[in-house]
């Protein structure tokens, strides 16, 4: 329970007092009414006596009394009736709530710490209004009337004549059996005579001398004289005075007498407004007749007519208007003779008189007992034994109706144990209450006896020194006997009020809670309730606090409250019970709970508090059924309009429902993108619709970084900042966002319905802030509406997402804040029934706000100890200045291709803005893909359509013959330094493209070489003519897939020629230059690798052309039949080819940067390999060294050199000897069946030559061999010196045999035949090489024989000779045979080395290609 302000002691005391009933006269209650008071009003405040009171029992000990109170009404007092109790108890509790501001009171209990009220006035007034409406019982004497107080002014004529008739009304009504009501104590009734002075008016000689009288008469003990109204209420009004009267008479109270006086005119019904907004019956009003047991009207004017002029008073008070100042005539002298006459009547007439009878009874009583001269002593021997067996309650029989009569000793033993009770004598009152309550059980008079033992558990609780425990089950026998047998619920609850506390002081809270929880009942809805509460605090306050039973028991109470119509109470319980089901998963418990608290709330006009409940109902992913939440919905919306129309400001609430993930929400800033028209495909560029890829968002800045590189020289500006038109959770927002005046701005909002219902939402539209900056256009501040805001419409089904995008479109400069959403919210059920007006009912507008928290920071040393996190600006765009706004259309682009196909498509470019555009650039992950062509190409040629059955290569009719020869450097197409270009600048007329207007260019496009899906991104940038400096560039992204599949492959293979042409043929010089610069043999094998999936019949290789700053090819020696390859599905060519150095004049003293084109064409048309689109997708073809690992790189000799520039200069050497350097372009047609017409498809693949007797191919090695090589489970071990290795030194010395193909000789003649032969050695390195010539057979077998022949050579069988850089060198050899056949000559054995390398192991240079010559004998 709840702490009280009493201490059970004096709660329990103050419960039973001395009833004292007042008689005056009218002329004595004119008196007090110039108060605004009643005698018995007057009094209240004094009753309780300061000082010690003292008296002697039977026994003559000395019994003191401390702390006396007495109870003064009039003498016609009616207690009220069943209703009008329930209605007194009612209001009392109403009014009584708890303050405002009160004092936190934490209870920590585990994991919980509730903040619950300390203590329950409500309940305190309950308690203490229910005691004291108590009716007067036959049965008990402790609210029966001791004495009469019969007060009579001393301006009355014959003051001892009223004495004698108010004596002989008050002897009447006590004795003539005409009434039940009031009950009195004992027949001889103490009558104490009170003379009234009034100072202000009445003669005070006259009044001492009339008191004279009465003393003379009634003896100094039974009368006084109380002088009041020492001042006039006119002159004392500016004075302040204390109001003792105000804590009595506010309260509504039975001390009010007049609430329960009996008047001739009927009631004036005033309404009373309670606090809880419900309107009640004034308590004055009776609802029953007249009861002719109280002393009525007729008796005696004297009795009634002091209170006549109350009623509308006392009405008016409570009714909360402007109370009536009272005891205005009355000074602190006044307070003090009142105080004082209080006292004198208690210690010399109440106490003397209850000592009195108390000895009277006790000698009746042992008289009548025959018993010893004390009962005292007597009880002790009778009950100090054993005790009697009692009878259970169920075998008792109901005589709750047996009545004693008055002179019964049973009923004398209760009087004098009450009378002892109320002069706080407990020992010899338990006795008493003992030997009454045997006599009863043993009478069955079960009413008497639970009166019995409810009184002695009480009198032995308060003994002090405590000689006896509290006996509980003294008081549970009581309660069920009242509740079960009698049928008396009003003495039940007041047993249990009474023992409840007692166990309270006791810590026995279980058993209290225990006795409380049994004492409800559906009878009393208010009792119930304030029951329930208080076991509720029980439970709290336990050595071990049982929480959930505090809060389940809160919840019953805060229940009953409602039924009671308490419902401020019940609102307060329920916030109570809140504290301990709130987050801890208790979903169903948690949701009726704030639905009753949004209720109540509702109900007392507290609009937000109930809002705020139903917003946690609904808020929360909620367990309950449709139909319930729909029930919730409902409530809240009728709620919420409610409220809006209530509060009427302009503001508008947040809003529930349906929850806004703001984290999720994405801010589209730029033009939308336009659809394709006919054959035209619009750019991708970025939209909402794209999934956000962290990765491809890398790579688009990468390549924004590159344009901006070139645009700035090669450097990156520092202010820097990547164009993102969409935001998102997971881009930089760390940087104020930029969006162009005029272009709309899309704010993407993500809701989620977390009901099972359907939600309609309706007219959406962001809020927003907007504050107008002038950054270079000053004409921007004339716009007329600063942002246009687009409503939209939306219905959001059960437990799914709705993604609505609102658009904002700004027309000036400045600086924009979207701050939030604002749309009507709606039930999403549709009936037809209730018609729009229902709809509009429940329809509420509101808001949420979006708050986004910024991505967590984790650069420094303090960010990453603590959790900070920062901004996120995309909500917060900056507007800036008009800008260009580019649209870029591909038309006749392809989907799929051939790998290597060329197809020429166009592009256009349109400039959607006012604004001129200029600085026209494209980037691409994909350089190789498309060209737009050299500067030297005609970028004007014919339409799309009238270029649409026209080849691609500019061609050129030729016949085949001898190569074609022609030197491009690569700058003409936008290749430095051997690097593909990344950026390509597009050209535009005067460099700018104007406001509207477009331009057409070509594009060629050559499919991947390797198989399979490609995803190719462009990035187009381009540049406002007038610099800004907020936004300096801006871009459009395209992203293209192009499917690409199998056509041909190419292997190609280069091989040394060991044969020089005769002499016939060329010329001695050119026959030098070719030994020196020497020639070589390039094979190119064909394979036709189509599935024939696209619909390709055949191939058919056009040319063959050479690209390279050192070869070009010659001629085709292949057989001459053939001229044109065709290659059908699955087939195989071989193509032999002749290479030759190019040479040194052909391109002049720059011809080292210049690239050598050579076109071999196999048919009737030559393409011209060195213009666009051949060489460009030439030069910007896929360097293996950039994209691929353990590639050689095929940019030419400064990228060889670069490689190798930390090998030794030896190893250099010899690399240069056996490199190549040739790129072979194998030019090819297809002709495909498609739609039942014939296509002819072109393209180029590129085979790269680097090294001689090499294999290279066009398409590359499969990565995953390379990844399977490089992974190693031990430490890598250091590389060795690099050395050449052995394939490497063979090509050091180029040989070559000069011999006659036939020789006659006449053997009969000459047995010897000797046959000059020559030995071409030609050092193909750039350094001194060493060479020796082995002319020995190194193996006689009989095989040997057979391969070699017998022959023998003549003269040295060995030669050490020195070749210097490039030296051809001629040694002559003769050949002896010893007969006629077929001899090979490549017999002889060269080793070479380097001249400044000793240690280097000699390596043979044999060819091993056959040197074969016939003698034949003449």
């Amino acid at each position: 329970m709840a702490q009280c302000v009493q201490s059970v002691q004096e709660y329990i005391q103050d419960s039973f007092v001395p009833m004292v009933a007042v008689l005056c006269s009218e002329d004595a209650e004119r008196v007090t009414r110039k108060n605004s008071l009643s005698f018995p009003e007057l009094l209240r405040p004094f009753c309780r006596l300061t000082s010690e009171g003292h008296l002697r029992d039977p026994n003559n000990q000395v019994v003191v009394v401390k702390g006396l109170r007495i109870s003064v009404t009039g003498i016609n007092t009616r207690p009220p009736q069943t209703p009008e109790m329930q209605r007194l108890l009612s209001q009392a509790v109403s009014v009584c709530q708890p303050p405002e501001v009160s004092p936190a009171n934490v209870i920590t209990a585990g994991d919980y710490d509730l903040n619950i009220s300390a203590t329950t006035p409500w309940f305190e007034t309950y308690r203490e209004n229910f005691l004291q409406s108590m009716p007067a019982s036959e049965h008990e004497f402790l609210n029966h009337y001791l004495a009469c107080m019969l007060v009579v002014s001393s301006c009355e004529a014959v003051p001892t004549e009223r004495f004698l008739k108010l004596s002989q009304e008050q002897h009447r009504i006590q004795h003539s059996g005409e009434y039940t009501h009031p009950k009195w104590f004992i027949p001889n009734t103490l009558k104490y005579y009170v003379l009234l002075h009034d100072i202000s008016e009445g003669d005070e000689q006259r009044a001492d001398s009339v008191y004279e009288d009465m003393k003379q008469r009634y003896g100094t003990q039974g009368c006084y004289l109380l002088k009041i109204n020492s001042r006039s209420g006119s002159t004392g009004a500016d004075e302040q005075m204390p109001d003792p009267w105000s804590q009595y008479l506010h309260k509504t109270s039975i001390h009010n007498p007049v609430s329960y006086k009996i008047f001739n005119t009927a009631l004036i019904d005033v309404p009373l407004v309670f606090a809880d907004g419900v309107s009640e019956t004034h308590p004055l009003q009776l609802d029953q007749p007249t009861d002719a047991g109280y002393p009525s009207n007729n008796a005696s004017q004297s009795v009634n007519n002091v209170d006549m002029t109350r009623p509308q008073k006392q009405a008016s008070v409570t009714s909360h208007t402007t109370p009536t100042p009272r005891g205005t005539c009355l000074t602190l002298n006044d307070h003090d003779h009142i105080r004082q006459f209080i006292q004198e009547f208690t210690f010399r007439g109440l106490l003397p008189h209850i000592e009195k009878n108390i000895r009277q009874l006790n000698d009746q009583l042992v008289s009548r007992k025959g018993l010893s001269r004390s009962l005292f002593s007597a009880t002790k021997k009778l009950f100090g034994g054993g005790k009697v067996p009692e009878k259970s309650i169920a075998e008792l029989k109901n005589t709750a109706g047996l009545l004693y009569p008055s002179e019964a000793p049973e009923l004398q033993i209760r009087k004098m144990a009450d009378l002892c009770f109320l002069v706080q004598h407990y020992e010899l009152a338990y006795n008493c209450y003992h030997t009454a309550k045997k006599d009863f059980l043993s009478d069955q008079a079960m009413l008497y006896a639970a009166g019995a033992l409810e009184m002695a558990a009480v009198a032995a609780f308060l003994q002090s020194g405590a000689p006896r425990p509290y006996p509980a089950h003294y008081m549970d026998t009581a309660i069920q006997t009242y509740r079960d047998v009698c049928k008396n619920m009003l003495l039940a609850e007041r047993c249990c009020l009474l023992s409840a506390e007692i166990l309270k002081s006791q810590t026995k809270y279980s058993d209290a809670a225990t006795l409380l929880i049994k004492m409800t009942s559906e009878d009393s809805d208010l009792r119930s309730a304030l029951l329930l509460e208080q076991a509720a605090h029980c439970f709290i306050n336990m050595r071990g606090p049982m929480v959930r039973k505090f809060a389940f028991h809160m919840i019953l109470a805060g229940h009953r409250f409602s039924k009671a119509g308490q419902k401020r109470h019940a609102l307060r319980c329920y916030c109570q019970a809140l504290q301990v089901y709130k987050g801890k998963g208790w979903a169903l418990a948690e949701d009726h709970i704030n639905f009753t608290i949004g209720r109540q709330s509702f109900t007392l006009r507290q609009p937000d508090n109930a809002v705020a409940a139903f917003r946690h109902i609904l808020i929360n992913d909620s367990k309950q059924s449709a139909v319930q939440q729909t029930a919730f919905l409902r409530e809240y919306l009728y709620v919420y309009k409610s409220m809006s129309q209530v509060t009427g400001d302009g503001s508008l609430p947040q809003l529930p429902l349906p929850c806004l993930h703001s984290s999720q929400t994405r801010v589209f800033c730029g033009h939308e993108r336009r659809l394709a028209e006919g054959e035209k495909q619009a750019a991708t560029h970025v939209s909402l619709d794209q999934e956000f890829d962290r990765d491809l968002s890398q790579l688009w800045r990468e390549l924004e970084e590159r344009v901006v590189a070139v645009v700035n020289r090669g450097a990156v500006p520092i202010t820097f900042q990547p164009s993102q038109c969409c935001l998102n959770s997971q881009t930089d927002n760390l940087r104020y966002p930029l969006a162009v005046v005029e272009e709309p701005i899309i704010v993407e909002v993500v809701f989620r319905n977390p009901l099972k219902v359907p939600l309609a939402l309706s007219a959406l539209c962001l809020l927003w802030k907007f504050t107008p900056k002038d950054f270079s256009d000053p004409q921007g501040s004339t716009a007329g509406e600063t942002i246009t805001n687009e409503k939209e419409a939306a219905s959001l089904k059960e437990v799914r997402l709705l993604i609505a995008r609102l658009k904002l479109l700004p027309h000036k400069t400045g600086e924009l804040h979207v701050l939030g959403v604002v749309y009507n919210l709606d039930t999403g059920e549709v009936d037809n029934s209730e018609g729009s007006l229902a709809e509009d009912l429940m329809c509420v507008r509101g808001q949420q706000n979006l708050e986004i928290q910024g991505s967590r920071l984790n650069m420094t040393k303090e960010e990453k100890t603590s959790v900070t996190y920062g901004p996120d600006h995309r909500l917060d765009p900056i507007i800036t200045p008009p800008m260009p706004l580019l649209e870029v259309f591909f038309i006749n682009f392809p989907t799929g291709l051939l790998c290597g196909e060329i197809r020429k498509a166009w592009v256009e470019f349109v400039n959607m803005s006012a604004v001129p555009l200029t600085g026209l650039r494209v980037a691409s992950t994909h350089p190789e893909f498309f060209t737009f062509g050299s500067a030297a190409s005609d970028l004007t040629p014919v339409t799309p359509t009238a270029a649409e059955h026209c080849s691609a290569y500019k061609t050129v009719a030729m016949p085949p013959s001898v190569e074609t020869v022609s030197l491009v450097s690569p700058a003409a197409f936008g290749v430095t330094s051997g690097d593909r270009p990344v950026v390509a600048e597009i050209p535009l007329s005067q460099g700018v493209l104007g406001p509207g207007e477009a331009l057409q260019i070509p594009l060629w496009l050559r499919g991947p070489d390797r198989e399979g899906v490609h995803e190719i991104n462009f990035l187009f940038y381009y540049e406002s003519t007038e610099k800004t400096a907020k936004l300096s560039h801006r871009v459009l992204r395209h992203t293209a897939f192009i499917c690409a599949s199998r056509s041909l492959s190419i292997r190609a293979t280069a091989s040394r020629s060991n044969t020089l042409h005769s002499r016939e043929r060329e010329t001695e010089e050119r026959q030098e230059e070719e030994e020196k610069n020497g020639s070589m043999l390039v094979f190119v094998d064909v394979e036709n690798i189509n599935t024939s999936e696209a619909g390709v019949r055949e191939f058919h290789i056009v040319q063959v052309s050479s690209s390279s700053r050192q070869w070009r090819l010659h001629k085709c020696i292949n057989p001459v039949g053939d001229k044109d390859s065709k290659l059908a599905s699955r087939e195989r060519g071989k193509l032999c080819f002749k290479a030759t150095r190019c040479r040194t004049e052909e391109g002049g003293a720059s011809s080292s940067q210049k690239y050598t084109f050579a076109d071999l064409n196999l048919g009737n048309e030559q393409i011209v390999s060195s213009t666009t689109p051949c060489a460009d997708f030439f030069f910007r073809r896929g360097l293996p060294s950039e994209p691929r690992r353990g590639g050689v790189s095929t940019g030419g000799a400064s990228q060889m050199w670069r490689q190798s520039g930390t090998d030794d200069g030896v190893t250099n050497i010899v690399k240069k000897c056996s490199e190549v350097e040739l790129d072979i372009i194998v030019l090819w047609k297809a002709y495909v069946v498609e739609d039942n017409k014939q296509l002819i498809l072109e393209g180029q693949l590129h085979v790269a030559l680097q090294t001689i007797g090499k294999e290279a191919c066009s398409l590359s090695q499969k990565e995953e061999t390379q990844e399977m090589v490089l992974l190693k489970f031990k430490p890598d071990i250091p590389p060795p010196v690099s050395k050449p290795s052995l394939e490497q030194l063979s090509h050091l010395i180029k040989t070559c045999l000069h011999y006659p193909e036939s020789y006659d000789h006449p053997f009969p003649q000459k047995s010897l035949c000797m046959v000059p032969v020559t030995l071409t050695l030609s050092n193909c390195s750039l350094a001194q090489v060493d060479v020796i010539v082995d002319l020995r057979h190194k193996t006689t077998s009989p095989e040997s024989l057979e391969v070699h022949g017998s022959f023998s050579w003549l003269g040295q069988t060995q030669y050490k000779l020195q070749l210097q850089a490039q030296e051809v060198y001629r040694l002559s050899l003769k050949a002896c045979f010893f007969q006629a056949g077929v001899y090979n000559l490549g017999t002889p054995r060269v080793f070479a080395k380097l001249a400044q390398t000793s240690a280097m192991c000699e390596t043979s240079q044999q060819s091993a290609m056959p040197a074969l010559i016939i003698i034949n004998s003449v």
